[in-house]
């Protein structure tokens, strides 16, 4: 470092505020030092082709360090994620890195790192955990936040302070490519499941980012980075409730703009969206940080910039405060339109100050800091002393990997046949039945980057279903059969595999999804669908073996929900696990052999045909079946479904007061019984069903939710306190309203399986509300269960 870090200067004064560090440094920094800290490099990434980032074959020639260093550096990106490196070696390069960065500006400032970690930190070697949908598909908030919390404690000792993670987007229509890496088609499950797990990751020291703010997910046709058309209304009460949460109850520190525009107002330049409504009414005093090349996109894809110059003013003036993934509009062509006028000062002066602000809340700016991280001692050190020595996936990231992947599986259907009991022949069938990376999500290292590094190995064990299913059922006899690939469309491989099928006694057809980027796969960013069928000629195959006369298990390994025809009836179970991570295989052979009872809930409804997109269970009436349409939109599984190999029984519904007021609360509880012969874990979700309002509503939408687990005869009594803020939605005029009026809380076990509902009746005035309304039922069990609810 310069020689002015060691001086008592008042920006490394600990007992000042953040703030007043901040302030007391930007009055000593020149324009282009301040313009400096509002951009990242991205060292070592290739410019040649879209590999990790869309349109990074546009990257401009690699940025020139000597000529920007000596006024400092806001981000480094992707320092493990961009090619494999040991994360020793990886660490050490960082550190050196973070000391030429630091001695070569005058006030000794260094960068931020930044990471993805959407399932797990996306470096080689590192754990690979469940992805997002398979989060929603838990229901179980606390797990994802000691999920997060492990992570971030990876990214943290290895020198990593922030992390692009998590996503907040709504599923609007399951054939958007990036469906994997959403928490669901709720608002409610993604909100509750996303604030867990930025809590986590910020618990551990890791500045979580928010994505995609906001509206990505709604794009025309399920296309990604498309027009989003929607109107205010649906915005308000679908897109923004997740982020909302987040801000107000997790603690985070930054917000990703999302590449899409809605109604022809891009949110990288949405003044309204991301000053107005981001910070001056929720109070969010974070970085707003740019997707990969977001703000080139004003000029290259919107159009609403001619130049970069342009677009780096429309950015700056919204909220934008960090360029990302290197240094492209904040650069010189910021600088340009400084000198020329064209935009205020005050603006990069708002900017910088934040980014400082959160630098100084990281400790990179006290005194004592240090660059070397957490993993490597603090003496001299070289390449050879550390490779090898940090591990990323020890026993106990694999054991939460284990838990997370078993309670995020769900049984779809099953007609006895599971828990197999030791079958003496299994077939085993399908492209993913032998497939290591089946379980991996397109976030996933070894998909993500790994795939354009066919000669190395993924780095971490990844057992497939089939070797999974030897342990399991090592008295069995295991054949296997691919059938055919995941989306080759050759079907000379499906005769071998009913014949196959008609030696066992079972099958268990493994099919599903590709993790990829931009094509390169079935399932991921830039991987949308035309139709929810199976890819390739898998459909066939399963069709092809349910006719063998063998009771047949479907396996599904996907990123999103898929139509599976015949197999909704024929097949003797079906099993979804949405990329299950690292220990999927392993936790699918649990399921089918019943050491593990299954006790996932669908976080997306599964269509009945595939051709019936968008559709939601988040739907007004005229969205369902009508007589007047030939389509018919009704799922095969609905929201919330699930079952396991267990029954139990609700009763004894009772409601407190059946009229309270708009600003009152009511209260509710059943109790749930286990009345089968071993221990299980029913979801009791709650449902609120407005019949008559002054705008169209969704017939019914989720409010609160539990886990209870019980052993076989087990009681609980499952108490729900609503408030009235929870009826709220946007009215005519655009503000959000509580109206008098009745309504009705749904209990069940799915958004299709009611079990007990109660009416209740709003008195007194209709009643405005804000961003401080109440979000959450409160929810007690009585004794005899524990209760995992947000």
């Amino acid at each position: 470092m310069s020689n002015t870090t060691t001086k008592r200067v008042p920006w490394r004064d600990a007992s000042l505020s953040p703030a007043e560090r901040a302030d007391a440094l930007l009055a000593q920094m020149t324009l282009e030092e301040k313009t400096a800290q509002l951009f990242g490099v991205w060292v070592g990434a290739s410019a040649d082709g879209a590999e990790v980032a869309p349109h990074q074959h546009e990257m401009n020639e690699p940025p020139d360090l000597e000529a920007l260093l000596p006024n400092g550096l806001g981000q480094l990106t992707r320092p493990f994620g961009t090619k494999p490196v040991d994360a020793g070696a990886g660490a050490l390069s960082l550190m050196r890195t973070q000391e030429r960065i630091a001695a070569s500006n005058r006030f000794g400032i260094p960068a931020m790192a930044h990471e993805e970690c959407l399932a797990g930190f996306a470096a080689w070697g590192a754990t690979a955990y469940p992805v997002p949908l398979a989060w929603g598909a838990t229901f179980n908030p606390a797990l994802v936040k000691r999920m997060a919390h492990a992570i971030g404690t990876d990214l943290r000792r290895v020198g990593i302070h922030q992390g692009l993670a998590p996503v907040l987007d709504v599923v609007r229509d399951a054939r958007w490519g990036r469906v994997e890496e959403t928490m669901g088609e709720d608002p409610y499950l993604v909100g509750s499941i996303g604030a867990a797990y930025v809590q986590g990751l910020e618990d551990a020291g890791i500045v979580a980012t928010l994505k995609h703010f906001a509206g990505y997910a709604a794009s025309r046709a399920g296309r990604n980075l498309a027009p989003v058309s929607m109107g205010p209304r649906e915005f308000a009460d679908v897109v923004l409730p997740p982020f909302e949460m987040a801000v107000r109850e997790s603690g985070v520190r930054s917000v990703m703009h999302a590449y899409t525009d809605t109604d022809g107002v891009p949110s990288a330049a949405d003044r309204q969206l991301l000053t107005g409504l981001l910070r001056d009414t929720w109070g969010f005093s974070g970085t707003v940080v740019a997707d990969y090349f977001g703000i080139g996109f004003l000029e290259e894809l919107h159009g609403i910039a001619g130049t970069r110059g342009e677009a780096a003013v429309e950015a700056l003036s919204a909220g934008v405060d960090v360029e990302l993934p290197t240094v492209d509009a904040y650069g010189d062509h910021l600088l340009a339109e400084l000198d020329a006028g064209r935009i205020d000062p005050k603006l990069v002066d708002r900017a910088a100050h934040r980014v400082l602000v959160q630098k100084i809340g990281l400790g990179l700016l006290d005194e004592d800091w240090t660059p070397v991280p957490e993993v490597l001692p603090a003496e001299a050190l070289d390449l050879q002393a550390v490779e090898g020595t940090v591990n990323l996936d020890p026993a106990e990231n694999r054991q939460l990997a284990a838990e997370l992947a078993e309670q995020s599986i769900v049984l779809l259907s099953n007609n006895g046949v599971l828990p197999l009991r030791s079958p003496s022949r299994i077939a085993v069938v399908g492209p993913n039945a032998e497939n290591p990376l089946a379980f991996l999500g397109c976030y996933s290292f070894p998909a993500h980057v790994g795939s354009q590094f066919p000669d190395i190995p993924a780095g971490i064990d990844l057992p497939t279903v089939a070797s999974s299913l030897r342990t399991e059922f090592p008295n069995s006899e295991i054949t296997c059969v691919q059938g055919c690939g995941i989306d080759d469309p050759s079907v000379s491989g499906i005769g071998d595999a009913v014949a196959a099928a008609r030696e066992a006694d079972v099958v268990i057809a493994v099919l599903g999804d590709r993790a990829g980027l931009f094509g390169r796969g079935t399932s991921g960013e830039g991987c949308d669908v035309e139709s929810l069928v199976l890819p390739g000629v898998q459909q066939q195959l399963l069709d092809a073996v349910l006719e063998s006369g063998t009771p047949v298990v479907t396996v599904l390994l996907t990123g999103r929900p898929y139509a599976l025809g015949a197999a909704v009836t024929k097949a003797a179970a079906v099993v979804q696990a949405f990329f299950p991570g690292e220990e999927g295989g392993p936790a699918v052979a649990r399921v089918l052999s019943g050491a593990v009872n299954p006790s996932g809930r669908l976080p997306i409804s599964v269509p009945a045909t595939p051709g019936s997109q968008p559709a939601s269970y988040l739907a007004a009436p005229l969205a369902g079946p009508t007589d007047v349409s030939s389509i018919d939109p009704t799922p095969a599984f609905g929201f919330g479904h699930g079952v396991g190999y267990t029954d139990f029984s609700w009763d004894g519904l009772s409601v407190g007061q059946t009229q309270i007021g708009t600003d009152g609360e009511a209260e509710a509880a059943l109790t749930v019984t286990n009345t089968g012969d071993r221990g299980g874990v029913e979801v009791v979700q709650l449902y609120l069903h407005d019949p008559v309002a002054s705008v169209v509503r969704p017939v019914q939408r989720l409010i609160g939710y539990a886990r209870v687990p019980l052993q076989a005869g087990e009681s609980a009594r499952v108490r729900f306190t609503v408030p009235a803020d929870l009826a709220s939605f946007t009215g005519i005029g655009l503000q959000r309203l509580v109206e008098p009026g009745d309504l009705e809380l749904r209990f069940g076990a799915s958004s299709t399986d009611i079990r007990l509902s109660t009416g209740i009746t709003l008195t007194g005035p209709v009643r405005s509300v804000d961003h401080t309304r109440r979000l959450h039922c409160e929810v007690e069990v009585g004794p005899g269960a524990d209760v995992m609810a947000p």
